[in-house]
């Protein structure tokens, strides 16, 4: 529960998600049952890995990003075919519905797929079945999101976007955009600068990684060499207020995750998450959940602790959702549904109790 008389609302919101990895969704019990299924024996040499109540202990003791990505990595082994991805995915879009979730962008990374052995092909076709049945059963669209990998080498993201382009997934309509993820603290932005402006020039969507771990520079680079269109974490932005004047006069939206934040340490506590210095220099953010799987929360979770903390109006909420809505990567048409699902939620709330005109 979160204060301020708006739990209700938050709970129902009609959400948009747009910083979700899909391989960070996978719980310790979803593990155990693929490695089951898969005939896998999950690592002998770390104790984490005894039971999905030890995992789960491990998940709440990451000292850094490194240390996560360690434990994110090593789950992904028993992802091995395309009715695993499908299982990952709806497992996700069913607790997304939970959650209110009306349209979910979802990043995944091929490349850690692809070089222990599982093509892209198979786990192209098992997410999409899985977004094609979250929209046929639960009513939740969804936009796919290729990410190339900062650990990884440049030739691979090369490799990455040229594979993707070559099977006309971005022509039609499987991949929604291409993303760039992992830590900061390997290369620099602009080192990726070839592979996101072929993207550019090809009129693919295009967001990366910046400002969780790294300066604001690199938010700055991301926008400037790698034309990016949105950026993702974006928490430094607030210790440039140049900067941030420029994103929030563009109208460019900020995908922040607050849990992950303190759970990998970056912030100590959710008052340093910088939501009151975003909405009063009117920067357009939406909040997400990441990796939720290993960070103690989904989408919900990480409004109410948001709420919990800035005690936001309704107004701001609705500010929220509509920019979340906004900076979507889906139809025109669809966007238009989402804001009357907003539109008619917030009538509904309105109407239900008095309350103080929208500031």
């Amino acid at each position: 529960m979160c204060n301020g008389g708006l739990h209700s609302f938050l709970v129902t919101l009609p959400k948009c998600e747009h910083h979700l990895h899909i391989e960070g969704t996978l719980s310790p019990e979803a593990l155990f049952d693929l490695a089951k299924r898969n005939n896998i024996k999950l690592s002998q040499d770390d104790a984490a890995f005894a039971s999905p109540a030890t995992l789960l202990e491990r998940y709440a003791k990451f000292s850094s990003l490194d240390d996560f990505l360690h434990y994110y990595f090593k789950a992904m082994e028993v992802l091995l075919t395309e009715p695993d991805f499908e299982t990952l995915a709806m497992n996700y879009f069913e607790t997304a519905k939970k959650d209110g979730v009306v349209h979910a962008e979802v990043f995944f990374d091929p490349d850690a797929h692809t070089k222990r052995g599982i093509s892209y092909e198979t786990v192209v076709a098992g997410l999409r079945k899985g977004c094609e049945r979250a929209q046929k059963e639960l009513g939740i669209s969804s936009v796919l999101i290729v990410c190339v990998l900062r650990n990884h080498s440049v030739s691979d993201a090369k490799s990455v976007l040229e594979v993707a382009m070559k099977a006309g997934h971005f022509s039609n309509g499987t991949l929604g955009g291409l993303g760039m993820s992992g830590s900061e603290k390997v290369g620099k932005p602009e080192d990726w600068e070839e592979v996101f402006t072929t993207a550019k020039n090809a009129k693919i969507h295009r967001t990366a990684h910046a400002g969780e771990e790294g300066p604001p520079e690199y938010i700055s680079t991301a926008l400037g060499r790698l034309h990016t269109e949105r950026i993702d974490h974006g928490r430094t932005l607030a210790e440039d207020p140049e900067l941030m004047k420029e994103v929030a006069t563009k109208q460019i939206l900020v995908t922040l995750c607050p849990l992950s934040n303190i759970c990998l340490r970056g912030i100590k506590q959710m008052s340093e998450m910088p939501i009151r210095k975003f909405i009063d220099a009117k920067v357009h953010f939406s909040i997400n959940s990441d990796d939720p799987a290993y960070f103690g929360g989904y989408i919900l979770a990480n409004y109410c602790s948001v709420q919990e903390e800035f005690n936001l109006s309704l107004g701001e909420w609705e500010d929220i959702a509509e920019h979340a809505i906004q900076g979507s990567w889906c139809s025109a048409e669809r966007k238009r549904e989402l804001k009357n699902l907003v539109y008619k939620h917030s009538m509904k709330f309105r109407s239900s109790r008095p309350m103080p005109a929208r500031r």
